[in-house]
């Protein structure tokens, strides 16, 4: 299959046909280019608030409500492109206020299939500034999204930085990891985070990012990153373990050609066995021994 991830700007938009318009050409231009998967980034939704006004989309508890308001909509548009272009699309997280979960919103991507599927995974771990400044919190449980290109996790941002989140997730072939980090630093925590579980799971990993300046929000002021698809270094994939990469803070598509019968292949018969071999750390990991040195 390919893929495509994005490196994705925020945009000031002040109509909804300019946000459908910016979608319908970004969807459109990765269709043209092959893919069958095309990742949107965490986050990437809050150029929505600019449509109820600077105001609104300058105030944190505003934003939030602005954007959820608009959610409805913004599936149907993304339904509308999958089955039009025939591919995959994860849509950009959006803080969503789901009555199911209770009174504060919940961190949600959407993964649409051409066949008019939908599926949502929502954010399990949140950062410092979703805990303290927005009081965004933990939505449902982590999902395994059967698709017809195989076996599909979300790992949202900062679940990427857990293994035993990956570790649940263990029969995907691919994990995908929708990205809004602020600073370099942060950029590659995600990243790291990413090829790691690559590397534990044996299998594909796409990220995504924001990218540029959003003076006008409080919540994604300022954007690092570039999209990115990794995979475990062994046989069948590059030794670096970096399928492709983007350039940094340079908005548009990463594309990637996947193989996921590699996968299966590394799996099975791999230089190593991290996947396999998982369970053999239970007990070894309560065995620690201090050891004084003079």
């Amino acid at each position: 299959m390919k893929i495509a991830t994005a490196a994705y700007p925020l945009d000031a938009l002040t109509r909804w046909a300019d946000y459908a318009a910016k979608i319908t050409d970004w969807v459109a231009d990765a269709a043209d280019q092959g893919a069958d998967l095309a990742v949107f980034p965490e986050y990437g939704a809050m150029e929505l608030a600019m449509l109820d006004g600077p105001e609104a989309a300058g105030d944190l508890e505003r934003s939030l409500h602005a954007v959820s308001n608009r959610i409805a909509d913004v599936d149907d548009l993304h339904s509308t492109l999958a089955a039009r272009h025939g591919l995959h699309i994860v849509a950009a997280s959006a803080p969503v206020f789901d009555p199911d979960l209770g009174p504060r919103p919940v961190n949600r991507a959407r993964l649409f299939t051409p066949s008019g599927s939908c599926g949502v995974q929502d954010k399990q771990i949140m950062t410092r500034f979703e805990r303290e400044e927005w009081n965004v919190v933990p939505g449902g449980p982590l999902r395994l999204f059967d698709t017809g290109l195989g076996k599909i996790g979300i790992l949202i941002c900062y679940d990427s930085e857990f293994p035993l989140l990956g570790r649940a997730l263990q029969d995907a072939d691919m994990l995908v990891v929708p990205s809004c980090t602020e600073a370099l630093t942060g950029y590659w925590r995600v990243r790291i985070g990413a090829m790691a579980r690559a590397l534990e799971m044996q299998c594909v990993t796409v990220m995504s990012s924001t990218v540029g300046d959003a003076g006008w929000s409080p919540a994604v002021d300022e954007n690092t990153g570039m999209g990115g698809v990794f995979g475990p270094p062994d046989r069948g994939f590059p030794p670096t373990g970096v399928i492709a990469e983007g350039r940094l803070n340079h908005p548009g598509w990463t594309l990637a050609e996947v193989d996921l019968g590699r996968v299966a292949h590394v799996r099975d018969d791999g230089v190593v066995l991290n996947r396999r071999h998982w369970a053999e750390q239970a007990g070894r990991d309560m065995q620690v021994t201090s050891v004084p040195l003079g």
